[in-house]
């Protein structure tokens, strides 16, 4: 797989003037020796996209509607953020699936979405501490993966990334082995594989579990880890540009 993709998710956090201090320190550092991506608030997207389009910086956001347009009141539309120069939508985060019950079926609409209105989308998945103690990681993933990606026919390699996210290490300080994150990732490149067929080998799978500057090195070097959907070490610019390459 070529170039590592680092994606930015800032979730509920930064105020303008946080974005705008964050792209004046990443932007003159960033050397695009891995690409960078960044989902601020929807709020500040078109404010960190100006900023960020000199240095090829696609940006995005964390949550989609899966209706393009309409009475629905709050959401956001696949349709307007790619008029925008939107590029991509996070689906199916882990906080979405717990916070706001979003299920598999909900992404996979949502993800039909963002296809058909020239988004990439970014699915999400990942099993809990208990799932994981109970052995049922692989079971949960490859569920989660059917059912996601069950309307979706032939996509574009390029508009349809997988994270893998152990819900239990999000947050929590704790991170899933190199080892143990290659293994999860090479079971989702046989099911990609699989499910789209000549296709899914090409599908970049990002590792989500507390990435940071001092185990992204190691993470990257697994086989089937093509970068890393980042939290926390995200909303500081040294530590984005760290993990980007750039320290």
């Amino acid at each position: 797989m070529s170039h590592k993709l680092l994606i930015a998710n800032w979730k509920m956090n930064h105020v303008d003037l946080d974005c705008v201090r964050f792209m004046e320190e990443f932007i003159p550092k960033f050397s695009a020796k891995r690409e960078a991506w960044i989902a601020p608030q929807a709020l500040h997207f078109n404010l960190v996209r100006s900023m960020g389009e000199m240095k090829g910086i696609r940006v995005g956001v964390q949550n989609v509607s899966e209706n393009s347009f309409g009475a629905f009141t709050g959401e956001t539309s696949a349709k307007s953020l790619r008029a925008m120069g939107g590029h991509f939508a996070i689906v199916g985060h882990s906080e979405r699936r717990q916070f706001f019950g979003e299920t598999s079926k909900i992404c996979a609409l949502k993800i039909r979405t963002c296809l058909r209105e020239g988004l990439a989308a970014v699915y999400c998945v990942g099993e809990t501490l208990a799932q994981r103690e109970a052995k049922l990681t692989l079971a949960v993933i490859s569920d989660q993966l059917l059912q996601g990606l069950n309307d979706i026919i032939s996509p574009t390699v390029d508009k349809l990334i997988i994270a893998y996210e152990p819900v239990w290490a999000i947050g929590t300080g704790k991170t899933a082995t190199p080892a143990q994150a290659q293994e999860v990732h090479a079971f989702i490149r046989s099911v990609l594989k699989e499910r789209f067929p000549g296709l899914g080998e090409h599908i970049k799978i990002l590792y989500g579990g507390s990435v940071k500057p001092d185990n992204v090195e190691e993470l990257l070097s697994q086989k089937d880890i093509d970068g890393g959907l980042v939290g926390g070490a995200s909303l500081k610019a040294q530590d984005f540009l760290a993990l980007c390459g750039d320290k």
